[in-house]
C-alpha cells in the first residue's frame, strides 16, 4: 500500500531550480535513502514530503491513515520536563486506557450491575475489547519499552529525573529521536539521524530500525548505516531524481552501470547522426541522390536527440604529501591517562604507532578520544604520563570543530596567512582542487557552511605536508562524494595516521588497526572495523564461556573446599535470607487479605452510595497495591539470592 506519493514536485528560488519533476513513492514497508550532494535539496525535499513546506509545483498525496514522524538534523528536544516525564507523554493514551480499565473493573465488581443482565454483558464486552486494545498497545510493558529505548541512546536510570533543559545539544537531538521512535508513526522521515551517535549507539539504532514495523525515509551520510537499513535509493543529481533498487553499495554499482550505458547510447547516436549529416551534405545537391538525402534529413529531424550524459557533478580531488619521511617509531604511549584533573576519563592507554600505520580510535562518547588527540598535540596535558614523539615526526592536526580557522578572513587569506611566500596562483590552484574557484576564494570563513569549512581545514592540512596526521572526526559535514575523495587521498598518503571517527565505512577503508578506549584503558586490534567487530564478538563469546566454566568451578569450590569459617558465614547469610523471605511472604499474604477486604467493603451498597468513602477506600487500595508491588520485587530478589546457596 502506498502511504505517500510525490508527483512532479519542484522547488524554485526565483529563476533558479533546486529540483523539478520529482516522482517518489513510499510504500507501507519502504526502507528508502535519499542521497545526493550537499546543496542538492535533500533536506528541503524531506520537509516538503513531511508537510512542513509546500512545493512550488506538483502534488503530495497521502493515505488517510498516514502518521508521520519527522526528525530535523538541527533540532533537539526542548521541554521543561524531566526525561522520564517527557517520554511518558508519548503513552498518555495508554495511561488513559489503564484508568478506564480500572473504572470498568469497579463496575464489574458492583453487585447492582448484576440486576441488569444486558448492562452487565455490555460492561464485560467493553472491558474485553479495551483490554485487548491495551495489550496490543503494550499497556503492560510500555515503561519497559521506554527504558529500553533510552538505554539504547545511552540514557540510563541516572538520567531519568534530569530536566531536559539541562542537557547538551547532542543529548537533546538523541532524545528527540528516542521520543520519535516511541511514538511509532507509520512513516519515519529522518534527516541525518546518526549525528551525535557513537558506534555502540549506531549499532543499537540499526538493530531497532531493521525491526521497525513502519516505513522509513532518510537522508544520511553514513554509508555503513545505509547499507544495513535501506533497500531502495532515490538519487538527486542536477535537479533530477533517479530511483534504484537495493542498498547503498548496490546503488553505486547500478548508477555507474547506468552512466556507462547512457554514454554508450549517446556515442552510438552521435555516430549515427554524423553519418546521416555527412550523407545529406554530400548528396542533397545531386539530382540522382537528392530524394534519399531528403529522406535522411527528415529522419534527422524526427530523431529524438539524447542529451550528453554529464555524469557526476564536479568532485574535489586532492592528495596529502609529505616534506620528509619520519623515523620508524612515530608515537609511543605508555600507561598514560587522559582527562581533566582530577577526573580521569581513560586509563591506562598504551600505543606503539609505527610509520605508515593508520590507527582508528573508537569508544563511547565521553571516554576521552578527542581529549587524547589534544593531549598528544599538547593542547591538553595528560593526567598521567607523556607522549613520546618519534624522530623527524611532523604533526598535522585536524580539529572537528574547526576552532583553528579565523572567522573574519577570506578562504584565500586563511591559507596565505600561514604560507605567505607561496605564490597566489599556487594557493588558488590548491583551493580549486577543494572546490573553491573564482570568487569562492574571497568568501569569509564565518559565512561558509559546515562542509565548506571542513574543506578549508583539509586544504590547510594538505599545504603543511606533515608526515603524521592526527584527525578528529574528519568526515563530519562532508557529503558522501567528498568522504570518498578524502578516503582515497588518505589511502594514497605515505605518512602515518591517527584518527577518531564514528564513520564505520571510513574506518573500514582507512584503518590498519583499531584502538578501543574505555574507562579501563585501551585495547588494540590489528585490522579494520569489520575485523574489530569480529574479534569483539569472539571475545564476548569466550568471556561468556569462561564465566560459565567459572560458575561451575565456583560451585564446586563452594561444595568441596570452603573452609569452616566460610561455610559458617554462608550458613548465617542463608538463614538471614530465609527469615527475610518468610517475613516477606507473611507481609504479602497480609497485603492480599487487605486488598480482598477493601474490595469487599467497596462492594457494600452503603459504601457505593457514599462517594467520599468510596474515594477514600480506593486511595487506600492503591496504596496497598503499591506496597504489594514493592514487597514482590524485594521477595523476588531475596528468593533469587537464596537459590544461589
Amino acid at each position: 500500500m502506498i502511504l505517500l506519493q510525490a508527483n512532479n514536485v519542484s522547488r524554485l528560488f526565483g529563476d533558479d531550480v533546486l529540483f523539478e519533476n520529482i516522482q517518489l513513492d513510499v510504500q507501507d514497508k519502504s526502507r528508502i535513502a535519499l542521497v545526493g550532494r550537499n546543496g542538492a535539496g535533500k533536506s528541503t525535499l524531506l520537509k516538503i514530503l513531511a508537510g512542513i513546506e509546500e512545493p512550488d509545483t506538483g502534488l503530495i498525496t497521502k493515505s488517510k491513515e498516514l502518521t508521520i514522524g519527522y526528525l530535523d538534523q538541527h533540532t533537539g528536544l526542548e521541554s521543561d520536563k524531566t526525561i522520564w516525564e517527557e517520554m511518558l507523554i508519548v503513552f498518555d493514551y495508554v495511561q488513559e486506557m489503564e484508568k478506564k480499565l480500572r473504572r470498568l473493573e469497579k463496575d464489574i465488581a458492583n453487585p447492582n450491575i448484576h440486576d441488569n443482565e444486558e448492562s452487565y454483558q455490555q460492561v464485560l464486552k467493553d472491558y474485553d475489547k479495551l483490554q485487548h486494545e491495551f495489550n496490543e498497545l503494550n499497556g503492560y510493558g510500555y515503561k519497559s519499552e521506554i527504558k529500553s529505548v533510552l538505554h539504547g541512546f545511552r540514557f540510563d536510570e541516572s538520567y531519568f529525573d534530569v530536566p531536559i533543559q539541562n542537557l547538551s545539544g547532542g543529548q537533546k537531538t538523541r532524545l528527540a529521536l528516542a521520543r520519535l521512535l516511541l511514538e511509532k508513526p507509520n512513516l519515519l522521515i529522518l534527516d541525518e539521524p546518526t549525528n551525535h551517535l557513537d558506534i555502540d549507539t549506531l549499532n543499537w539504532l540499526e538493530g531497532y530500525l531493521q525491526g521497525y514495523r513502519g516505513a522509513i525515509l532518510m537522508v544520511s551520510h553514513d554509508r555503513y548505516f545505509l547499507d544495513k537499513i535501506v533497500n531502495e535509493v532515490y538519487d538527486i543529481s542536477r535537479r533530477k531524481i533517479t530511483h534504484y533498487k537495493g542498498n547503498y553499495s548496490t546503488f553505486l554499482e547500478r548508477k555507474a552501470e547506468r552512466l556507462e550505458q547512457e554514454e554508450k547510447e549517446y556515442e552510438k547516436q552521435q555516430d549515427k547522426i554524423a553519418k546521416l549529416e555527412d550523407f545529406v551534405a554530400r548528396n542533397i545537391v545531386r539530382a540522382s541522390t537528392t530524394k534519399r538525402a531528403q529522406s535522411r534529413r527528415k529522419q534527422l529531424e524526427k530523431m529524438e536527440k539524447l542529451e550528453k550524459p554529464l555524469g557526476d557533478e564536479k568532485s574535489a580531488h586532492f592528495l596529502f604529501k609529505t616534506n620528509r619521511p619520519s623515523g620508524r617509531d612515530v608515537l609511543t604511549l605508555n600507561n598514560v591517562a587522559v582527562g581533566y584533573e582530577p577526573l580521569i576519563l581513560s586509563e591506562p592507554i598504551n600505543l606503539a604507532l609505527r610509520k605508515q600505520e593508520a590507527i582508528a580510535l573508537v569508544g563511547p562518547n565521553g571516554v576521552g578520544k578527542s581529549t587524547l588527540l589534544k593531549s598528544i598535540i599538547g593542547d591538553i596535558p595528560f593526567v598521567k604520563g607523556v607522549a613520546e614523539i618519534g624522530y623527524k615526526v611532523d604533526i598535522g592536526y585536524y580539529d572537528q570543530e574547526q576552532g583553528k580557522l579565523s572567522g573574519n578572513q577570506s578562504v584565500l587569506e586563511e591559507l596565505w596567512r600561514e604560507h605567505p611566500t607561496v605564490p597566489e596562483k599556487d594557493i588558488r590552484t590548491l583551493l580549486g582542487s577543494f572546490l573553491f574557484s573564482g570568487e569562492d576564494v574571497k568568501k569569509t570563513i564565518n559565512l561558509l557552511s559546515g562542509g565548506e569549512k571542513a574543506r578549508v581545514a583539509l586544504a590547510k592540512l594538505a599545504m603543511q605536508k606533515d608526515n603524521f596526521l592526527i584527525l578528529d572526526e574528519p568526515t563530519n559535514h562532508l557529503d558522501i562524494d567528498s568522504k570518498e575523495v578524502l578516503e582515497n587521498a588518505l589511502i594514497e598518503y605515505d605518512g602515518t595516521l591517527l584518527f577518531v571517527s564514528h564513520d564505520r565505512y571510513f574506518i573500514n577503508r582507512i584503518a590498519t588497526g583499531v584502538l578501543e578506549l574505555s574507562e579501563d584503558g585501551s585495547t588494540y586490534y590489528h585490522g579494520n572495523y569489520d575485523y574489530y567487530v569480529e574479534k569483539k564478538a569472539e571475545e564476548e563469546e569466550r568471556q561468556a564461556l569462561l564465566n560459565d566454566t567459572q560458575n561451575v568451578e565456583d560451585n564446586k569450590v563452594t561444595k568441596d573446599k570452603l573452609s569452616y569459617e566460610e561455610s559458617k558465614e554462608r550458613q548465617k547469610e542463608q538463614r538471614k535470607l530465609e527469615r527475610l523471605v518468610d517475613s516477606l511472604e507473611v507481609e504479602l499474604q497480609e497485603a492480599e487479605e487487605k486488598i480482598e477486604s477493601i474490595q469487599k467493603e467497596m462492594e457494600q451498597p452503603e459504601i457505593l452510595e457514599d462517594h467520599e468513602k468510596l474515594l477514600e477506600l480506593d486511595k487506600e487500595l492503591q496504596e496497598v497495591y503499591a506496597k504489594q508491588e514493592t514487597l514482590l520485587e524485594t521477595w523476588e530478589k531475596a528468593s533469587l539470592e537464596l537459590e544461589s546457596f
